[in-house]
């Protein structure tokens, strides 16, 4: 783990990217102080991961969900996929119909 100052890292930022693909994270200061830390991308899922781990709303709802559950009130594992289903085929759009070849 390397640390750099916030100035330097603006200046060379492609290099820091590279830097920290190969040696992991790089702390970013501002003014002495840990300000921001540089990581590299372990794929889409992890960066899914990684963001809804750092989002203020998704982690509100999350904490509204667990009490939910808790107070009884949670759906059943079969119920919130058929309800998945639902939304997800009332969204497709409606399929073209499939032209039948004609025989000569």
């Amino acid at each position: 783990m390397k640390i750099a100052a916030l100035a330097d890292v603006k200046d060379h930022l492609s290099a820091y990217v590279d830097e920290c693909e190969n040696e992991g994270p790089v702390i970013i200061t501002r003014n002495g102080k840990a300000a921001a830390v540089l990581l590299a991308s372990r794929g889409d899922d992890a960066l899914e991961r990684l963001m809804l781990a750092h989002s203020r709303r998704f982690q509100s709802l999350l904490a509204k969900s667990r009490k939910s559950i808790k107070a009884g009130k949670g759906v059943s594992h079969d119920e919130f996929w058929n309800t998945v289903a639902q939304r997800h085929q009332a969204k497709r759009p409606f399929a073209s119909p499939k032209k039948i070849k004609s025989g000569s």
